[in-house]
């Protein structure tokens, strides 16, 4: 599989892992030290061929996730559930198998090509993923099944709708998800 987009990681084993499992360049953040340099770097990336976000499935992947977010608007993201990332050493991209890595990269195009509908507040409220006592867990479940990662209820809507998420892909896995805790 050939990716056009420029993948930024974290780390040089995450490049390692990458381009086992794909045909990509990549950006490494060096961790959680992101710096000015490298923000321009990716800002330069997502001008020339566009940028896929695939940082690890841990609070400092997020941060990441979310400065690199808010410095270069219009970046892909790619994520990858902790059970696939875990490791001897850890959680990370440089810990999961080939497939596994194809298959969220793959579903960054699944996601782009799906129609745009926005999900609302009301949407979120309905499912029970605010404002309930199991709303972590749903969102968590909700993050997983389509590929968004986890977020917290401030963010979800967003999250849902940047990655065009439709309205009947969003029913259908929260139906899936709300059948599940009732057997």
């Amino acid at each position: 599989m050939h990716i056009k987009e420029i993948i930024v990681v974290e780390g040089k084993d995450d490049t390692v892992a990458v381009k086992n499992a794909v045909n990509a360049d990549t950006i490494e953040t060096n961790g959680s030290a992101i710096n000015k340099a490298t923000l321009k770097q990716i800002q330069h990336a997502q001008e020339k061929r566009g940028v896929i976000i695939f940082t690890d499935p841990d609070y400092p992947g997020q941060r990441i996730r979310s400065i690199i977010d808010k410095s270069v608007p219009g970046c892909k993201h790619a994520f990858l559930p902790k059970e696939k990332a875990k490791g001897n050493r850890g959680i990370g991209i440089e810990h999961a198998k080939s497939e596994d890595i194809v298959a969220a990269l793959q579903k960054v195009y699944e996601l782009a090509e799906e129609t745009e509908i926005l999900i609302t507040k009301k949407d979120l409220l309905h499912y029970g993923l605010v404002g309930c006592s199991k709303a972590k867990d749903r969102r968590k479940a909700l993050g997983e099944r389509l590929s968004i990662g986890f977020t917290n209820a401030k963010q979800l809507e967003h999250r849902l709708n940047m990655f065009q998420i439709d309205k009947e892909t969003f029913r259908e896995t929260m139906e899936a998800i709300l059948q599940e805790e009732v057997e």
